[in-house]
């Protein structure tokens, strides 16, 4: 909680900043949500992508020529499923959910300005455990191992860094959009240290999202 209050203060801070500083450009601040789709490449566990949502806020201002700068502060709520072992045989996806806090800063290059542009640059991620949907599966031995249950994987690393890269497109009120995250630090670092039968845990989060903003 400290540190998703200390990411909504410094879009905050940051925002008021950039809009007394662009009072000479168009300086935009919107709502958006969205879609998402997102998954965690890794060679540990057999995974299932799954959907969620996202929403928060976002603005948008003119940088220089044909460059907008697009910051944001956006709160997900993702899914993924990874296989486990059935008590009475068989296997079964078990389902996960993750909250986090997302704080972005990406450069926009204006193919026809204010209305398609394409975006890129970093994201902080700041995310809540891997929880499980369903106590039921506490106790299922994850796939691939013998005493990894579905209840070893919720503690998670809380930071991570993603790099995003997507497209928009509309009008100068309202935008269609669709990105792509990839996570560039290690989820799955943290399980390295509660002594489990594996000892090389790597995953990188995969998220496509597919939303909308109103601008005001």
């Amino acid at each position: 909680l400290r540190s998703i209050f200390f990411i909504v203060i410094a879009f905050f801070a940051f925002q008021q900043t950039f809009a007394q500083r662009n009072y000479k450009g168009y300086n935009r601040f919107g709502v958006q949500g969205g879609m998402t789709l997102f998954d965690i490449n890794t060679d540990n566990f057999i995974t299932k992508q799954s959907e969620g949502f996202e929403g928060g806020f976002t603005t948008r201002g003119a940088f220089y020529n044909d460059f907008d700068i697009v910051y944001g502060l956006s709160f997900y709520n993702s899914k993924v499923g990874i296989q486990a072992d059935l008590p009475a045989g068989g296997t079964q996806f078990v389902d996960y959910t993750i909250q986090a806090a997302q704080l972005s800063f990406l450069g926009s290059y204006n193919i026809i300005v204010k209305h398609l542009s394409i975006e890129f640059g970093p994201v902080l991620n700041v995310n809540s455990k891997m929880k499980l949907d369903r106590e039921q599966s506490e106790d299922y031995i994850i796939s691939g191992y013998n005493s990894i249950t579905a209840k070893d994987l919720e503690d998670i690393s809380v930071f991570n860094f993603h790099l995003a890269a997507g497209i928009t497109a509309g009008l100068e009120s309202f935008r269609l959009s669709a990105q792509y995250q990839y996570g560039v630090t290690n989820m799955l670092n943290k399980l390295n240290d509660q002594d489990l039968e594996e000892e090389d845990f790597k995953g990188n989060s995969s998220t496509i999202t597919l939303g909308a903003v109103f601008y005001f």
